[in-house]
């Protein structure tokens, strides 16, 4: 990694959490929990936040950055989507909110050509490279969510585990 993207890293923030029907808390609370942790890493410096753009919890975050954004906080989103057509599968009202964010976002990424097995990982493991926070929305069961933070662990790129 170059010294420029490194300099970019150290100011870039990620999410990773559950869909909706896998969280313990109402979507309200993990709202409240989520805006928090945003307004903290921006209190500690952070300018840009990438979203893995995953019902739930990445497009959560996405819309609360977008909304702290155009309340005029110096911050950027970035979507990392895992493949172009990702959202095809979801009902319409989730089409689109990913659609909004991938409209009011600072820069979009996908991160493989298609779907594969894979595809997941790879995006999870993009999230965490390119940043140097996790905030973390986590049920604490093996998941997608775990296997991010575990690699995150394994990379010392600090989790903030709400």
């Amino acid at each position: 990694m170059d010294m420029n993207e490194q300099g970019k890293r150290a100011h870039r923030c990620c999410f990773t959490g559950h869909r909706p029907e896998k969280l313990t808390i109402t979507e309200a609370e993990a709202l409240l929990r989520l805006e928090s942790a945003i307004r903290q890493a921006i209190s500690d410096g952070y300018t840009e936040f990438i979203t893995g753009m995953a019902r739930g919890v990445d497009i959560w975050a996405g819309e609360i950055v977008i909304r702290l954004r155009d309340e005029g906080r110096p911050i950027k989103l970035i979507c990392a989507s895992p493949f172009s057509g990702f959202e095809d599968v979801w009902n319409e009202e989730w089409q689109e909110r990913y659609h909004r964010l991938l409209e009011e976002a600072d820069s979009v990424e996908y991160i493989c050509p298609g779907y594969s097995r894979y595809c997941f990982q790879l995006r999870n493991e993009w999230l965490v490279n390119n940043s140097s926070r996790v905030i973390a929305l986590w049920n604490g069961k093996p998941s997608g969510t775990a296997n991010t933070v575990k690699y995150a662990k394994k990379q010392g790129v600090p989790c903030v585990v709400l």
